[in-house]
């Protein structure tokens, strides 16, 4: 049986405000050549070996590609905490995808969490 909380993270926005209420506030995107990611609040620039993603949240659109994206949790060796979207599928972001085949150090939560397979109800 899903309990409440798997139901509700169906969404990227009730995703979102649920990792910002665990302080993952800061907003990162690829730099321009795709080399590091960039935190832009305070505009800090990380590399794929500085980088954990914690978890991450696949959402599917139920009629259009267009809607599929991708959700990152992110903390950085130095303590920043933030979130990365991107497009899933044929339209992903290319410097994104490159960038996260780069980074080593991905995982997902443990049995008992919330997972991208619960979300997506599988």
């Amino acid at each position: 049986m899903r309990n409440a909380t798997t139901e509700d993270m169906k969404t990227l926005t009730v995703c979102l405000n649920k990792l910002m209420s665990e302080g993952y506030n800061i907003d990162f995107k690829v730099a321009e050549k795709g080399e590091e990611l960039t935190a832009l609040q305070t505009e800090k620039n990380y590399r794929p070996g500085e980088i954990h993603v914690v978890n991450f949240y696949r959402f599917e659109g139920a009629s259009d590609p267009a809607d599929n994206s991708i959700l990152y949790a992110i903390e950085t060796n130095d303590g920043a905490k933030g979130t990365l979207v991107d497009a899933f599928g044929p339209y992903a972001d290319r410097k994104v995808e490159d960038f996260m085949k780069a980074v080593e150090d991905i995982s997902k939560k443990n049995a008992g969490d919330v997972t991208p397979e619960m979300i997506n109800g599988v």
